[in-house]
């Protein structure tokens, strides 16, 4: 099954704004998402009109709290936001940690038709995941809340790194209802961060912490 390019969201504006000189490949990974995300169970049906919007953007936002290190990428699924940082940020790499293996094949063959070099794939559970060295920072999108997601990703990140994730509009309510989590994981510098503010009409959300 194909996807006629008529039923993709128009690229916005801010896109080539955010991505800059990446921006070409940011595309490409979006048209290949469009073209192969149903039939292989990475998107649903009703995701083509607000592709750029609600997914590719709403990742790439994420992308100037990078370090220029190892960001471990939990429950990569499609690539969201995984493959579109390994885009927008080549001096970072990118290690995205997925247990399905239909997933898992669809990551290494992606990254590389978009010629990623900055890309592993672990096919894992984060609970399960062995990462040497240790990772700089770990990202997520749409996983599972805070109470439980922390605790899944601290072991992972080296003292002194952080915790960046992707998160809806009540983040606030998450973050009190893992209050006990977050000092028994003893995480610093919590702080909830509200990105694409005057960029897009849709901003982003993301609990940082750093890990102690």
């Amino acid at each position: 099954m194909t996807t006629s390019p008529a039923d993709l969201e128009v690229e916005p504006a801010a896109a080539a704004t955010l991505f800059g000189d990446r921006i070409d490949v940011v595309r490409q990974y979006t048209r290949d998402l469009a073209q192969y995300g149903e039939e292989l169970g990475l998107i649903g049906p009703l995701e083509l009109p607000r592709l750029w919007t609600r997914h590719v953007i709403n990742s790439g936002l994420l992308a100037p709290l990078l370090m220029a290190g190892r960001v471990g990428d939990i429950g990569s699924g499609a690539g969201l936001p995984g493959l579109v940082l390994a885009a927008a940020r080549p001096d970072a790499m990118l290690i995205l940690i997925e247990p399905m293996e239909r997933r898992t094949d669809w990551l290494r063959s992606e990254a590389d038709r978009l010629g990623l070099t900055n890309v592993e794939v672990l096919r894992a559970r984060a609970e399960d995941a062995e990462i040497s060295p240790w990772l700089d920072q770990a990202t997520a999108r749409a996983v599972s809340a805070l109470s439980k997601l922390i605790p899944l990703t601290v072991p992972l990140v080296r003292t002194g790194g952080e915790l960046l994730f992707l998160k809806g509009s009540r983040v606030e309510d998450e973050v009190a209802a893992a209050r006990k989590v977050i000092a028994r994981n003893h995480l610093t510098n919590v702080e909830v961060l509200e990105l694409g503010v005057g960029l897009v009409d849709e901003t982003t959300r993301v609990f940082r912490a750093t890990v102690d």
